[in-house]
């Protein structure tokens, strides 16, 4: 952690399913698995996370009269029949499926963050976070950019499940930490769509990773995971307009900036400009 040695940060390990007592002015609730590997591989400390720590902390936040921001997701909208998705769209989600510990669960953290707002009169904001990508991920964490950028530069093939014409919008982190902040500090409870809403295919984006690292690493086909939605794109109008917030970081821009962190953890320093030769984009330090 690069900010361990800043007098002004402080790094607590806890769990948010138990209690805590902080005194705060702001809390960001970003805690839970957001990787489909992740939250599948314990499906009832996912659904935990998402209801008894977000109880937790909206205890905490009513205690201390902490302004509160939740970071939903996407998943809320299920496997949407409405495209682009806007945050009036009440989704279309599987309640007994593989990935109904993640996608109820954020349900229900927003069920309760607004409950709390009705009923506490706790300040909340809520924020759907759609596909995020950028250095510092975890390199095996099961998401579709982090697989095909470290399967490309370990040279093995690209896992592509269904047919690959299932659509994403890739949004860079440091779009995405400008706009939490620009909610936590507007006035604007929400939910406001934070995404990136240009929108490629799955296979689309393999060829762009492939293009990226210059690699003519091969696609192999996989069968769908269950309940994997078919499309997937924000309509961001309402946060255009009222937060003043749009992403800036294309996928080819920063896409770059990711693979140049990958090839670091993988290989070390050693020819990391190899990494993006295939772009012509500068490999300048990406925000975390």
């Amino acid at each position: 952690m690069h900010h361990f040695g800043n007098p002004n940060f402080e790094l607590i390990r806890h769990d948010v399913v138990e209690p805590i007592l902080l005194e705060v002015d702001q809390i960001y609730h970003l805690a839970c698995p957001a990787s489909p590997v992740h939250y599948k591989f314990n499906p009832v400390k996912t659904i935990k996370t998402n209801v008894v720590g977000t109880l937790n902390m909206l205890g905490l936040a009513k205690r201390v009269g902490a302004r509160f921001l939740l970071t939903s997701t996407s998943e809320v909208y299920g496997d949407p029949l409405q495209h682009p998705q806007v945050e009036t769209y009440w989704g279309n989600v599987n309640p007994i499926g593989v990935r109904s510990c993640y996608d109820e669960g954020k349900r229900t953290a927003e069920t309760l963050t607004m409950d709390y707002h009705r009923g506490a009169q706790v300040e909340v904001r809520i924020a759907r976070i759609f596909n995020t990508y950028g250095p510092r991920m975890c390199i095996d964490d099961g998401r579709v950019v982090s697989n095909f950028v470290a399967q490309a530069l370990r040279k093995e093939p690209l896992t592509v499940y269904g047919d690959g014409k299932q659509t994403r919008s890739f949004q860079y982190v440091s779009d995405l930490v400008e706009g939490l902040m620009r909610l936590m500090e507007g006035e604007h409870i929400g939910p406001f769509n934070l995404g990136n809403p240009g929108e490629f295919t799955m296979l689309e984006l393999a060829n762009v990773v492939q293009e990226t690292i210059d690699s003519n690493a091969k696609i192999e086909f996989h069968p769908n995971t269950e309940d994997d939605p078919h499309k997937r794109k924000p309509d961001i109008t309402r946060a255009k307009e009222m937060l003043g917030w749009e992403p800036k970081i294309s996928l080819r821009q920063g896409l770059p900036l990711m693979v140049t962190d990958f090839q670091k953890r993988i290989f070390g320093d050693q020819s990391v400009t190899a990494a993006t030769s295939g772009t012509g984009t500068g490999t300048s330090v990406g925000s975390t």
